[in-house]
C-alpha cells in the first residue's frame, strides 16, 4: 500500500465507469470459468461490453429514469449491466438473489422496471412465479439455456469486441448524467416491516466515494474478492471505490467458493460482514477443540497475542520470541486462510463486537470497522490505519455531520444522505428531523477524540416492565463469540426480565455430542438433551457474569434450527430479523414468561 495522493473528484457514478474503463489493457476484473480457471477482463474489454449492452438498451427504447432490475449473484455481468444502465441514464434496481418469488414480484411491480437481467434458471423461475408484471418488457438471462422469450446475455455481448475503441457519442451520453439524477433504488431487507426502496442519486454515492477510502492508499497493486452481495450498498460501494483506486476485483458468486478463491488469488484487501469473521473464528476454535493439545496451543498463542494487542492496534508488527512462536504455530495459519497477503481487513454491515475484534487483534489482525446505512450511501464512519480505535466504528467522514437527539439517536447530515423512499412520502418524512438531518434509528455516542460508537438499534432496545433499557446486540455478540453459538436473539420487551433464544452452530455441537456419546442425528432431540442444555446454560451463565443484573438472561432455550437467510431469520447482510424470530418462536417465548405474574426471578 502507498499513501494516497488525494481524494477523488467524482460527480456521478459514470465517472467511476470512466476510471474503470480507462486503464488500457490492464485487468480490472477476474472471473472463474467452468473449469475453475480465473480469467481477467481488461479495462478495454469492460468498455466494449458496457457499450454493447448500453446500445442494446437504447435500441429497446430505454430512456432516462427507466428502471432495470439486476437479480444475480456477484459476477462480471452484474457490473456490466450496472454501468450500461447508468450510462443510458437509467436507474438500476439490484435485488438479493436469495429473495423469494413473492418479494421479487413485489419489487419488480413497485419499481416499475422495464428490463430484468437475471443470472440463472433459479432466478428465472422466480420471475415466472412472481405473477403479473405489466411494465416488464425485456428479460435477459446470463446463463445459457432455454428461457422462453428471454434474451441471452452472451448473445447480447457478441458485438462487444468491436466496441472496445472509445466512442465519442457513447462517452458524451455518459457524461450527461447529473449529480441530482436518480442512480439506483435499493430495497431494504425489511427487518421491521415492508421493504422500502431507498433512492440514491449519482451525487449521493459519488460524494461518499470521494472520501471513504482515501486514507487507506489503495492502488493498482491491490486486489479484493467481491463476494458480499452487490445488491447490498456496502459491497457495491467497495467495488466502486476499488475500481477508482485502480485495484483488481475478482467475482465470487457463492460464499462456499470463497476459501478456494482466497487461496488461489491471495487478495490484499478483505471486506466482510461480522458474521463472516465470526464464522472464521468459530472454525479455528472448533478445529482446535477437537484436540486437547491444539486447544492448549491456541489458548497459549492468544494469551501471547493479547499481550501485544496494543501494538497490533497501532499497526506495529509485534516481536519477541513468544510472539514469533505463536505466529508460526497459530497466527500464520489464520492469515493463510485469507490467502496470506491481506493487509487491510474491513468489517461493515452490522456491529462487529468487541469479543470478535479483540480475538482477531490478539491473532495479529487489525480489523477496521465501519458504519453506515443504505440511506447514507453508505459510509458514515470508518476506522483507518492512522485513526483507529477498537470497539468503535471510527470517526465520521469529513462530509458527514453528526448530532444526537435527546434519546441518544444518531442523526446525520451531508451530501451522501438519500432524498427519500421510492413512492413513500410518509415514510420519508418520518425519518427526517428537519434541516436535512436524517434519523439513523441507531443509538450511539462520540468519545472525546471523535470516535463514534453504536450501541444498538433504537427499535430493538428491550424495555423491561421495570423501565430498564437493555441493548441486545452487544450481549448477543458475546454469546456468538462462542463457537457453539451461531446466532442469539434476546427477548423480554415489556416483561420483567430478559431471556434468550440460541441457534446452535450444529457442526460444532454435533462434533461435541459425538465426543460425549450423544446421538446427533435428530436435531430436535439433540437440543433437548440434558447435557446439551447444561452446556448452553453454562455459555449463558458465563456472559451473564459480565452483565448487570437487569441485563442478565434469566432463561434460555436452544432451538433446533440454524437460522439462515434462506429460511428468513437473517437479512442478506446476516443481521437478525428479530420480529421474524419472535413470531417463529412465540411458543418458546411464551413459556419463558408463563409464570411471570408470580415469578420472583431476579
Amino acid at each position: 500500500m502507498v499513501e494516497a495522493a488525494g481524494m477523488f473528484d467524482l460527480a456521478t457514478l459514470n465517472d467511476v465507469m470512466a476510471r474503470a474503463t480507462g486503464r488500457g489493457d490492464r485487468p480490472v476484473m477476474r472471473w472463474q470459468d467452468g473449469d475453475g480457471t480465473w480469467k481477467p477482463i481488461s479495462s478495454v474489454e469492460l468498455y466494449g461490453r458496457v457499450r454493447a449492452l448500453a446500445d442494446i438498451f437504447r435500441g429497446w427504447g430505454l430512456v432516462k429514469g427507466d428502471r432495470v432490475v439486476i437479480l444475480s449473484e456477484n459476477r462480471w455481468e452484474w457490473a456490466v449491466t450496472d454501468f450500461a444502465t447508468l450510462a443510458t441514464g437509467g436507474v438500476d434496481v439490484p435485488l438479493y438473489p436469495t429473495l423469494t418469488a413473492e418479494h421479487v414480484g413485489y419489487m419488480l411491480r413497485d419499481s416499475g422496471a422495464k428490463v430484468a437481467v437475471l443470472s440463472s434458471k433459479e432466478q428465472y423461475e422466480k420471475l415466472v412465479a412472481a405473477g403479473d408484471l405489466p411494465e416488464l418488457e425485456h428479460v435477459v438471462v446470463m446463463d445459457t439455456g432455454d428461457f422462453g422469450n428471454a434474451e441471452s446475455f452472451a448473445a447480447l455481448m457478441q458485438s462487444a469486441p468491436a466496441k472496445q475503441q472509445r466512442d465519442a457519442e457513447f462517452d458524451t451520453m455518459a457524461k450527461q448524467a447529473q449529480a441530482d439524477d436518480l442512480a439506483t433504488i435499493i430495497y431494504t431487507s425489511g427487518t421491521t416491516g415492508e421493504p422500502k426502496g431507498v433512492m440514491l442519486t449519482h451525487g449521493n454515492l459519488a460524494s461518499n466515494l470521494n472520501v471513504s477510502t482515501d486514507p487507506f492508499g489503495f492502488n493498482e497493486t491491490d486486489s479484493c474478492i467481491s463476494f458480499l452481495p452487490l445488491s447490498h450498498v456496502t459491497a457495491r460501494h467497495v467495488d466502486y471505490a476499488l475500481m477508482c483506486n485502480q485495484a483488481t476485483l475478482a467475482y465470487c458468486p457463492k460464499f462456499d467458493l470463497l476459501p478456494a478463491a482466497m487461496k488461489a488469488l491471495k487478495p490484499t484487501i478483505f471486506v466482510a460482514v461480522p458474521r463472516v469473521y465470526e464464522k472464521i473464528r468459530q472454525a479455528v476454535e472448533g478445529k482446535s477443540a477437537a484436540s486437547p493439545v491444539k486447544s492448549k496451543i491456541l489458548s497459549w498463542a492468544l494469551a501471547r497475542g493479547k499481550a501485544h494487542r496494543p501494538k497490533t492496534l497501532e499497526g506495529i508488527a509485534p516481536w519477541g520470541l513468544g510472539w514469533k512462536l505463536a505466529d508460526k504455530l497459530v497466527f500464520g495459519k489464520i492469515r493463510e486462510a485469507f490467502g496470506g497477503r491481506v493487509q487491510v481487513f474491513i468489517s461493515g454491515g452490522a456491529p462487529l463486537g468487541m469479543d470478535t475484534a479483540g480475538w482477531f487483534a490478539d491473532a495479529g489482525i487489525r480489523i477496521f470497522e465501519g458504519y453506515g446505512l443504505t440511506e447514507t450511501s453508505p459510509v458514515i464512519a470508518l476506522n483507518y490505519p492512522k485513526a483507529h480505535r477498537i470497539g468503535t466504528v471510527g470517526k465520521a467522514l469529513p462530509n458527514v455531520e453528526c448530532r444526537f437527539a435527546e434519546d441518544g439517536e444518531l442523526e446525520v447530515r451531508g451530501p451522501s444522505i438519500f432524498p427519500g423512499y421510492w413512492k413513500k412520502e410518509k415514510e420519508t418524512a418520518e425519518v427526517f428531523a428537519g434541516g436535512g438531518w436524517f434519523r439513523t434509528g441507531d443509538i450511539g455516542n462520540l468519545d472525546g477524540d471523535g470516535f463514534l460508537s453504536i450501541t444498538d438499534r433504537k427499535k430493538e432496545l428491550i424495555k423491561t416492565s421495570g423501565g430498564k433499557l437493555i441493548p441486545p446486540q452487544p450481549i448477543e455478540n458475546k454469546l456468538k463469540a462462542n463457537s457453539l453459538v451461531a446466532q442469539a436473539a434476546m427477548v423480554g420487551d415489556k416483561h420483567k426480565f430478559a431471556c434468550v433464544l440460541l441457534s446452535p452452530n450444529f457442526a460444532a455441537l454435533e462434533a461435541w455430542a459425538n465426543g460425549q456419546g450423544i446421538a446427533a442425528g435428530d436435531r430436535a432431540a439433540l437440543v433437548k438433551d440434558p447435557k446439551v442444555v447444561k452446556l448452553y446454560q453454562e455459555i449463558v451463565d458465563k456472559v451473564n457474569a459480565e452483565l448487570p443484573s437487569y441485563e442478565s438472561m434469566k432463561r434460555m432455550s436452544v432451538v433446533a434450527d440454524e437460522w439462515s437467510i434462506e429460511e428468513g431469520e437473517l437479512t442478506p447482510s446476516m443481521k437478525l430479523k428479530r420480529r421474524v424470530v419472535e413470531k417463529k418462536y412465540a411458543k418458546e417465548i411464551a413459556e419463558f414468561y408463563a409464570d411471570e405474574a408470580t415469578s420472583k426471578v431476579r
